[in-house]
């Protein structure tokens, strides 16, 4: 009887008070969720840890869910069960999502099927944890928000994180041209390795300069920006007339000129995934899922780590030297 007690049980991260990296908790005894009707249950084999998840826990993001709360949205791993009405899947399916129900710091997970899709041979569980947000955000960025064209430059600064390496594989894809900043050689190699046509080391004092030098006169079409609040005032100056740049991450407040803006007529546009329409996730969805199939979409994964190292994870996103690919959790 005791065997089959234990059966239901999990090991899922919990959040019970917002605050910092200390309150995930990992529990051995929570309950595994049933799917409902439209829904799925996953084995969990990687989850991908991304920023917005940091802010949401400390309690700063607009989004505050009810405590408590599992955390995680990008889950990748096998089809367990399938509520009613679920005709798109079936148990023994790999796939990947783009949010959970439940949560996917998790050994299980359950998501609304339409947030679910099939999960190419071409990758691994590893890579199909860091497709989610990364490059949902990235496809919103650059054309849903951006009106990106073939032919226009993009400069993608913090380019060797999740969301930067998905960047420049879709611009690439698409005939932009591509430009990027890392913080360590290795990530200016990756970036390079990603599609972009040029990387730059933003640790380096004049790398400004350099870029100026590599855009000429005409400057930049688009910049894809990770850390507003340290770039933003810069990146006004980097633009080319009616340029436009994408905020796609800020951790705090900055001082501009809004004349900036005013000489080039140029943009300034906030980019929020959870904000976007089912038409447009859809759209979002078709072109990433073609991206696998044609091969130009390949997510690089750079940190692993543990359930049980959730803590140093969190720490780790927000303080590490420079990015290297995605961060994952491995159940």
């Amino acid at each position: 009887i005791a065997m089959a007690a234990t059966r239901n049980v999990m090991r899922a991260v919990r959040v019970f008070e917002f605050g910092g990296p200390e309150v995930l908790k990992l529990q051995s005894d929570v309950l595994i969720p049933d799917p409902k009707e439209n829904q799925v249950l996953i084995k969990v084999h990687a989850c991908g840890v991304n920023p917005v998840e940091t802010y949401i826990r400390s309690g700063s993001h607009a989004r505050k869910p009810a405590l408590p709360y599992t955390p995680g949205s990008d889950v990748a791993g096998v089809i367990e069960g399938v509520g009613e009405r679920v005709t798109a899947f079936k148990k023994g399916d790999r796939v990947f999502t783009t949010g959970t129900i439940s949560g996917g710091y998790a050994d299980y997970a359950v998501a609304a099927a339409n947030r679910v899709f099939p999960l190419s041979d071409k990758l691994d569980f590893r890579q199909g944890a860091a497709i989610g947000i990364p490059y949902f955000t990235a496809y919103r960025a650059l054309f849903q928000k951006g009106r990106a064209k073939a032919g226009e430059s993009v400069l993608v600064h913090g380019a060797s994180g999740g969301v930067g390496i998905a960047t420049c594989q879709i611009a690439r894809a698409c005939g932009l041209k591509v430009l990027g900043t890392a913080g360590t050689e290795e990530g200016v190699n990756m970036v390079l390795r990603s599609g972009a046509h040029q990387a730059f080391n933003h640790r380096e004092a004049n790398y400004i300069d350099k870029i100026k030098e590599h855009t000429g006169m005409e400057g930049v079409d688009i910049i894809i920006e990770m850390l507003s609040n340290v770039n933003l005032a810069t990146d006004l100056q980097l633009l080319s007339y009616a340029g436009r740049v994408m905020v796609v991450g800020s951790r705090g407040p900055i001082e501009i000129n809004p004349r900036d803006t005013m000489s080039k007529e140029s943009s300034i546009i906030g980019v929020s995934l959870f904000l976007a329409t089912e038409e447009e996730r859809h759209d979002c969805a078709t072109a990433i899922l073609d991206g696998i199939e044609a091969g130009w979409l390949k997510p690089v994964v750079g940190s692993e780590y543990p359930l049980e190292k959730v803590v140093k994870a969190h720490e780790d996103i927000i303080h590490s030297s420079g990015a290297r690919g995605k961060m994952v959790l491995l159940p």
